[in-house]
């Protein structure tokens, strides 16, 4: 795992999370314009000789990336936050906000109890400035009225 910024745990009360296959971006030292996410990213599959042809890629053949050391260091970052929004996008399989939620049901129940919610939106298409405004709209929402709401595509 590598780990591109210091979280500041003097602000562990609400974190947003946005959980693809290849990266994670996690915002532990509040929501505000200039708050910077750190990144997580899968064990390194350099090196590692797979036998995959193109059509195997689909079907289950290829390396997985819902590893149990790539969710746990997610998990590891988020114990201790109050609420927790998970962010992604994909269907399926590709839906790695969807398999990572799952799997801290399973594996991290206190994490999970902190997650209030599960917003589908295309992060490639949204900067990080973009993504934490509607991360702030959600959670004002959230407060306000108890509802969850989520992100448009």
């Amino acid at each position: 795992m590598t780990n591109d910024a210091s979280p500041n745990n003097d602000a562990r009360h609400v974190a947003v999370v946005a959980v693809t296959q290849n990266d994670t971006r996690i915002w532990l030292a509040g929501l505000g314009p200039d708050s910077l996410p750190i990144h997580l990213r899968p064990p390194s599959e350099l090196g590692q000789h797979h036998h995959v042809r193109q059509a195997q890629h689909h079907r289950g053949h290829d390396t997985d990336h819902d590893d149990p050391v790539y969710f746990d260091s997610i998990a590891g970052a988020l114990h201790g936050f109050d609420e927790i929004l998970l962010v992604g996008h994909g269907h399926g399989k590709a839906d790695h906000m969807r398999t990572f939620s799952r799997y801290v049901e399973r594996k991290h129940p206190g994490v999970a109890k902190a997650i209030v919610g599960t917003v589908d939106c295309d992060l490639n298409a949204l900067t990080e400035p973009q993504l934490l405004a509607e991360a702030r709209a959600w959670f004002r929402t959230y407060h306000r009225t108890g509802i969850v709401g989520g992100l448009a595509d």
